[in-house]
Parts: C-alpha cells; structure tokens; sequence
C-alpha cells in the first residue's frame, strides 16, 4: 500500500518573479520601526500638530466628506492656490497657482517627474550619498541610474560634477539642498552652474530637466533657491509638508515650475490621485502655518545645540541645514548604532561608512541621545584603555 506524501512548497521569493532585470536584487527603502523609548532616525517633526490645527482638519474633513461620492477636484486648485501663497510668503519668489503641482508626498512628485521626463532609455544623475529614493524611483520607472561623487565633506565639486554631466548627458540632474543624509546646502552658483551644464550637454534643443530637492528647505540657514525657476523652464524645485509643517501622515508634497512642467506632468498623474480628505488636511495646515512655523525655529535651534554638542563630545559632525545631523566617524556605524539602540536611542544608520544621522528630535529626546552618545564614547575609551 503506497502512502501519498504531500510535500510543503518552497516559498516564493521576488527573484523567482518575472520582474524588471533592475529590480532584482534591489531591497525596498525603509527604516527599522523600533518600540524604544527614543526614535530620532525618520527625520520627522516630533511636535503633535496644534489642537486648534486638529480641529480645523476635522471641520474641512467632515466638509469633504459629505461629497465623498464624487470624485475630488482632479486639479486641486485650491489647494495649489494655497501652495503658491506659502511659497511666494516664505520663497522668496512670487510663484502662481499654474507654476504649483501637488501629489502624495515629494516621492509621487519625483516619479511623475521620472515618468515624465526620464524612462526607458533615458538617464538620471544624482551626487551621492543622497536620498535613495532618488535611484529607486528612477529605476522603478525604468530611467537608467548614474552615481555621482561627492567630495570627502560631501559638498559638490562644481567641476567634476560638470565633467560628469558632459560625458553622461543625462536627462534628467537631483540636487539635494540641504542634503539627505548629511545637510549639506547647496549654494545658488552651484545649482545655476549644473543647471547650464546639463542643458549644453544635451543635444537636442529642449535640454535636460534640473529638479532641487528641497524637502528640508525651511530648516536652512540659506534663502530657498526658488527664485532661480525664473526664465528656467527645466528647473524645478521640490518641497514636502511632511518635515515643515509636521504633516508625515499627510503624504502630500509639492513642486514649482514653469507651467508647461506642470502642464507635463499631468500627462503621467493618476486620475484624481490626491483624494478630498488629503486636500482638506493640506488645506487646514497651510491655515496654520505662522504656528507651524514656530516649532521649525525651534527645531533649527535643537539642530545646532546637537552639532555644538557632538562636537564637544568628540564627534566628527557634518554642518546641516536640515532637521538632522550627520556625526561620527566610527570604525564600524552599525555597532555604533547598535550601542545607541541598546540605550533605548534609535538612529539611522544610512550604510555611509563611518557616519550616522540622528533627527533633531525634543529638548527632552536630544539630552537622552546625548547622553547615550556620552556613554558610547566612555565605553569605547574604556575598551581602548584595557588594551
């Protein structure tokens, strides 16, 4: 008598799909989402939005939700009217409600922009380290990826980075200003410098598209670089309402550009891709953004208390103008940041040799950071001694 043995089948993994040749092997952006008493590695805004600001969203909720039946404003114009008022107050720049589009956060922003104006058989360059979600989004929409180089304090050099452009032709530049990971600015000659080696190094007469990420722009201590879109039709500066105004779970981001960029994008949007509920809570928050405003100055100033603090410790610490700070130099970052971890301080570690990057967190969260880079720094002494 034969016994029927049925046997468990292997797990399927992603490489057994029939996926795009560039996505294997690739791994999916994230950070560790650790229950530890203090999380400082998202780079989010740790102040909760303002009790007045919780309520307004509810009113303009429960208005949108009446009409939850039709569809939302496909355009969102009023909420890129408002958008255009923020930046034009703050930017530095009058920008007009036809120079704004809005999607679910800056990323939707990149990969309309990616599809638009990159994919198959066109390239995009990036100086890194940088924020990966540039070459993810670029290789998800089939856009080829080219590396840049950084100098050894991660700022650009001006010409390498134009040697590069001329021999790579890409089609489409990010320059990320104030930096992700390491907050570094980028100053306005060196933006308009590859601006104009991009468009020369491109044969054909429409040039190549020139897109400055400025998800942490309201936390510089430099003007935005807004005003250079300004007779530049293939310029274009992006921004985010996670970090500033605290809006993480909100995923809405937002770009300013010529109108026919706009205009462009709109060809590879999904049909009503922002949904009401979404453009009446952007709505409510553009509403508060003096208060909003206040927790980015104090944020600025628990920034620089952590760089002049590190430093005291004896870290090597990036200069940022952004909500975080890049600091090291450790032999090995991930047993750095597992020492950190194990005194109940989550860091990101970014896979930068050397460095990790800590968000300006409360007065509160900074001290026990501090406290818990103090202890790294005694045991690592103490080890050093007992060789």
């Amino acid at each position: 008598m034969s016994r029927h043995v049925t046997r468990t089948p292997a797990a399927t993994r992603i490489d057994d799909l029939p996926i795009r040749d560039e996505l294997r092997g690739k791994s999916p952006y994230g950070a560790p989402q650790l229950d530890v008493p203090v999380r400082l590695n998202t780079n989010e805004n740790p102040y909760p939005l303002p009790e007045p600001l919780v309520q307004r969203i509810a009113e303009r909720v429960t208005e949108a939700a009446r009409n939850l039946n039709r569809y939302p404003d496909r355009d969102a114009v009023e909420l890129r009217t408002g958008l255009a008022a923020y930046l034009s107050r703050t930017g530095g720049h009058h920008v007009t409600t036809a120079q704004v589009w809005a999607a679910n956060g800056s990323n939707e922003v990149i990969q309309q922009l990616l599809q638009t104006f990159g994919g198959p058989g066109r390239t995009a360059l990036g100086f890194e380290p940088s924020y990966s979600m540039h070459a993810l989004i670029s290789r998800g929409t089939g856009t080829g990826w080219i590396s840049g180089a950084r100098n050894d304090d991660f700022t650009i050099d001006v010409d390498a980075a134009r040697a590069e452009i001329a021999a790579h032709r890409p089609d489409v530049v990010f320059i990320c200003s104030p930096n992700n990971p390491t907050g570094t600015a980028v100053d306005a000659e060196t933006v308009l410098a590859l601006h104009d080696a991009a468009q020369a190094a491109k044969a054909s007469a429409a040039g190549a598209l020139v897109v400055v990420d400025e998800a942490y722009g309201e936390f510089s201590h430099r003007p935005s670089l807004l005003p250079l879109i300004e007779g530049r039709p293939n310029l274009v500066v992006s921004r985010t309402m996670s970090k500033a105004f605290g809006a993480a779970g909100l995923r809405l981001g937002y770009l300013a550009a010529d109108p026919a960029v706009v205009d462009a994008v709109q060809l590879v949007r999904l049909p009503y891709h922002l949904s009401s509920v979404t453009q009446a809570t952007a709505l409510a928050a553009l509403e508060h953004t003096d208060t909003l405003l206040k927790y980015v100055q104090q944020l600025k100033a628990e920034r620089d208390r952590l760089v002049t603090e590190l430093r005291a410790i004896g870290c090597d610490v990036v200069a940022s103008d952004a909500n975080f700070v890049q600091f090291g130099r450790f032999d090995d970052a991930h047993v750095a940041w597992q020492a950190l971890l194990d005194h109940g301080v989550l860091v990101r570690d970014n896979g930068v040799p050397g460095w990790l990057r800590v968000t300006a967190g409360t007065p509160a969260e900074n001290d026990a950071f501090l406290d818990a880079v103090r202890a790294l720094f005694t045991e690592r002494s103490s080890k050093e001694n007992q060789r």
